[in-house]
């Protein structure tokens, strides 16, 4: 089981450029909605003094950095399915001049778990609704932290969007019509996507301390790193919707996605980040 990426789809189509891995995407996603992620992280109620960090499902590491910012005398030990996000993580740790606070475990959350030590505090972002036992999951995070520790859920309710509802002239309205094809596909696949956590948590004996979410809307931006974050998430997003899409809509979303081409994403000045995150913070009794 891999964690904290974007489900839409585990291949990225080819045809132009080249194929969006999800280690590219996730640091995408870091650079984009860091300010997002510095705000959840801010506002957990937790003391300053914390000191020894999980973060379960890191990825490449957009939480782990956002804790060790938060918490500068904190440790992290980052765990995650996949070797080539962990090494992503480390580098990423290295540059930010941080690897000493920063341990990677490479652990299946699903499967038996490493020796993870006694945290006061843990994460875990976007990659429990992809845990085939997360009841399972969520006592064995009860079972770790130390009485009165913190354990900090936060899960995206939706895939980000990027074009305006008129976009593009030709197909207005794609990229709805792709979101639609998209959650009918996660219904299916990944059901767990945009639960509520919040009863799962108490049945595991957490008592609730916060739940909020957060609504993102950047505006119109020309960021390269916005267009950069929309070209790799609607090619990633392709490979679950292209068999049921509209021949036309195929066609134009392949327009979008061609960086070489006039009606090319990457020349468009009028995206936005339009996305949803909720997160809960649950403490241990």
């Amino acid at each position: 089981m891999h964690t904290n990426d974007h489900e839409h789809g585990q291949h990225g189509h080819g045809q132009h450029g080249h194929d969006v891995g999800q280690a590219e995407l996730l640091d995408l996603d870091a650079e984009v909605l860091a300010e997002l992620n510095g705000d959840i992280v801010d506002r957990l109620p937790a003391p300053p003094d914390v000191r020894r960090l999980i973060d379960l499902g890191a990825g490449t590491g957009a939480g782990t950095f956002a804790l060790l910012a938060r918490f500068p005398d904190a440790e992290v030990v980052a765990v995650d399915s996949s070797a080539e996000h962990l090494d992503r993580l480390a580098g990423n740790a290295r540059a930010r001049g941080v690897a000493d606070r920063v341990r990677t475990v490479r652990a299946d959350l699903d499967a038996a778990w490493p020796d993870l030590g006694a945290p006061d505090l843990v994460w875990a972002s976007s990659s429990l609704h992809h845990l085939a036992d997360p009841d399972r999951t969520l006592r064995r995070v009860y079972d770790l932290l130390a009485p009165g520790g913190l354990f900090a859920v936060v899960e995206l309710a939706g895939f980000p969007r990027f074009l305006p509802d008129d976009a593009p002239a030709d197909r207005p309205g794609l990229e709805a019509r792709c979101h639609a094809i998209s959650d009918r596909y996660h219904a299916e696949h990944v059901p767990l996507r945009g639960a509520d956590w919040g009863p799962p948590l108490s049945a595991a004996g957490f008592v609730l301390d916060a739940t909020r979410t957060v609504t993102v809307d950047s505006g119109r931006s020309g960021s390269a790193a916005v267009g950069r974050f929309a070209w790799a998430s609607l090619q990633r997003m392709r490979a679950s919707v292209a068999d049921a899409l509209d021949v036309a809509d195929l066609a134009a979303l392949d327009r979008l996605l061609d960086p070489t081409g006039p009606d090319s994403i990457a020349r468009r000045a009028d995206l936005a980040v339009r996305t949803q995150r909720s997160a809960w913070a649950a403490r241990r009794r």
